[in-house]
């Protein structure tokens, strides 16, 4: 029996346990760093802040001590948000056995190194690692509706291992090798959902939405292949599927926000009412600007998106622009 730690207490976090728990075969820790959260949680047999209705099998054990959690642990699933990776890998790191598998399931780049999360952990260890990432809600991976995500790593034995451990008649994993890509295009996709959430809350219509989306794949590309990721990834479950589901659905968080900028209302206060939850947008839109400033790549939806976070851009005027750009060839992306 493999032994899973997750690490984070989140609605994410949180689901992917109770995927794990169904398939079976898994010893199960899930660790906040909190420990009034995780007295909540392991009295309620619920986590009722993050992932409130989906009652916590018996088997899966909660607890604030990470090392508890670490030790012995065959696979280390790492879904904190992105801003906190970077103290819960260097509180971690000490703790590991050589062998120990680490799986980021965060989504994000990070503020001040432009790094991505597997890039952050392999900052701190050399132990293998792997990403998982995809078109998923929380939610509905609780539910265990059927979902579909990738697994992906450098070394192919690490990706197939974890296919093998979270595979499910609810999750199915596809493999790759193509890390940049993947990770680029979870952590991307959360800008493009801002904008698109923009575009609902001025009551732009569809017209204007699949253009967002369309453009934004295409933002998104030229960035992850700049970077050293390959197209076709982006056009895969990490890309489209997952820029698809995050623009469209009600669950996004990101598109949530950027609906409420598009009605008006200032982002501190949209972010004020969210819980405690994270749009991981908000933070990668810097973010993803001062790596593309870096690779010299063109990103509009994405500067007009950050305008709009961090210099109080009114959304129309920024729509307005991004409409009146020169025109160009869509063969040349």
């Amino acid at each position: 029996m493999s032994r899973v730690a997750i690490l984070g207490a989140g609605a994410w976090g949180t689901a992917l346990a109770l995927s794990l728990a169904r398939r079976g075969g898994h010893s199960l820790c899930m660790w906040s760093f909190d420990p009034e959260l995780t007295r909540q949680i392991d009295d309620a047999r619920e986590n009722v802040p993050f992932l409130p209705g989906f009652p916590l099998p018996e088997g899966l054990t909660v607890t604030s001590d990470l090392a508890c959690a670490v030790t012995g642990a065959d696979i280390l699933l790492f879904t904190t948000p992105s801003q906190f990776l970077r103290e819960t890998v260097a509180k971690v790191a000490p703790l590991l056995a050589r062998e120990q598998i680490l799986l980021s399931a965060s989504k994000g780049i990070e503020e001040t190194t432009f790094l991505r999360m597997s890039e952050v952990i392999a900052s701190f260890t050399a132990n293998p690692c792997a990403v998982l990432s995809g078109p998923t809600f929380a939610q509905e991976v609780a539910q265990g509706a059927p979902t579909a995500v990738v697994a992906a790593s450098t070394d192919p034995g690490v990706a197939r291992t974890i296919q093998r451990e979270f595979s499910s008649s609810s999750l199915r994993l596809y493999t790759n090798d193509d890390v940049i890509g993947v990770e680029l295009g979870g952590a991307l996709k959360n800008v493009i959902a801002l904008a698109a959430g923009v575009v609902n809350g001025l009551e732009l219509g569809h017209n204007t939405a699949a253009a967002l989306i369309t453009r934004g794949i295409a933002e998104i590309t030229r960035l992850a292949v700049a970077c050293g990721g390959r197209p076709q990834t982006l056009a895969g479950l990490s890309g489209i599927g997952d820029l698809v589901l995050t623009c469209t659905g009600s669950l996004s968080r990101n598109r949530s926000v950027g609906t409420e900028l598009g009605r008006g209302r200032q982002l501190p206060e949209i972010l004020s009412g969210m819980g405690g939850k994270v749009a991981e947008g908000v933070r990668s839109t810097a973010a993803a600007l001062g790596l593309a400033e870096r690779y010299g790549v063109e990103m509009p939806i994405t500067s007009q998106m950050d305008a709009i976070l961090h210099r109080g851009k009114r959304p129309g005027k920024a729509i307005l622009e991004l409409m009146s750009r020169p025109g160009r060839d869509e063969s040349l992306n």
